[in-house]
């Protein structure tokens, strides 16, 4: 028997030591995936044959010990281990999907949380003159994707129309070809080698995904290629730095530094403030997320933008991508600039 099928729980831990998973990321993981395992021995069930059922019962079991956000986390972690797990062919399936498309975790609004309207955030990019601080703010807006998502971005992972990829001589990934103006957001791990470079900063989401790419946010990249500092970067990063570390890759601390400077002009920002109170990063994809799913109505294509969802409906809505995503995008995508 393989160590993968003796032990996948394991097996699962080693691999993310390989992709460069910090130590408090893997005990994490660990911690949760060991109490699941405990709770299906129970049962007489393993990781193997466990089913949908079996991983409610054991989200269900968490309910009175732990606040629902942490339910939703040691849920998530058991998602990513069955999507990986899947994907490397070591088990069939992943019986947590549906689980925790149902939880509906990771787009559910937070009553507490600062609510921005469309026309207020309209009023706070007006704000925002410099032309890199303008195409990451909208970037993220647009798109949803993560900071770390944000900072991976290299010059092929954007397809534009227009004078910007003939003034710097590049080619999009064949994944673009066909798929008009658009971003690929890939699946990279923390301290991986992608395109020639070393990663800092990893993609929290199981699969890549082509996000479309409207009239504001092509032209605010534009403009900031216009001025974008050459990189050293063999990998060619879409956002590289213009004070210090100049042409070198953005990192998250950067962005965060960026959002915050301009979040306390606005008033959205304070020291000591918490996720409920203050502008981040991070808020800007809650953002994304309540007004895009509100306008569509389509929960499917919110989740495959956000790339929170599983790999059967991911692979859904890549084949269906020109069909139906970048259609609803661009009816529902709301007008900031």
């Amino acid at each position: 028997m393989s160590e993968a099928a003796a032990d996948p729980v394991g097996y699962f831990i080693e691999e993310m030591t390989l992709h460069g998973k910090s130590d408090r990321t893997r005990e994490a993981y660990e911690r949760v995936l060991r109490r699941f395992e405990a709770f299906l021995a129970e049962r007489d069930e393993t990781p193997q044959t466990a089913g949908r059922r079996e991983c409610m019962a054991f989200v269900h079991s968490l309910r009175d010990e732990y606040a629902d956000s942490t339910v939703a986390s040691y849920a998530s972690y058991v998602h990513r281990f069955y999507g990986y797990m899947t994907q490397t062919g070591t088990l069939e399936g992943n019986p947590m999907a549906l689980v925790t498309e149902e939880m509906d975790e990771s787009i559910t609004t937070d009553p507490a949380r600062r609510e921005i309207s469309v026309e207020e955030m309209r009023a706070f990019l007006r704000g925002i003159a410099h032309p890199q601080h303008r195409a990451v703010v909208l970037t993220l807006l647009k798109t949803g994707i993560r900071v770390g998502e944000l900072c991976n971005l290299d010059l092929r992972d954007l397809s534009i129309s227009g004078w910007a990829r003939e003034a710097y001589d590049y080619s999009p990934r064949p994944a673009l070809s066909g798929r008009g103006d658009a971003l690929y957001v890939d699946s990279v791990a923390r301290g991986e080698t992608v395109n020639g470079a070393e990663r800092t900063a990893s993609n929290k989401r199981e699969r890549s995904t082509v996000v479309p790419v409207d009239g504001e946010l092509r032209a605010a990249l534009t403009r900031w290629l216009a001025i974008r500092p050459d990189s050293p970067s063999p990998a060619r990063p879409l956002f590289t730095g213009t004070s210090s570390r100049w042409g070198e890759r953005l990192e998250p601390s950067q962005v965060r530094t960026v959002v915050r400077r301009h979040a306390e002009r606005e008033g959205w920002y304070r020291a000591g403030g918490g996720a409920e109170e203050n502008v981040t990063p991070h808020y800007f994809r809650h953002f994304f997320t309540t007004h895009l799913r509100d306008r569509t109505g389509d929960r499917g294509v919110v989740k495959y933008l956000r790339g929170d969802v599983a790999r059967d409906v991911i692979d859904t809505y890549t084949h269906n991508w020109g069909d139906r995503v970048r259609e609803v995008y661009e009816a529902n995508i709301y007008s900031l600039l």
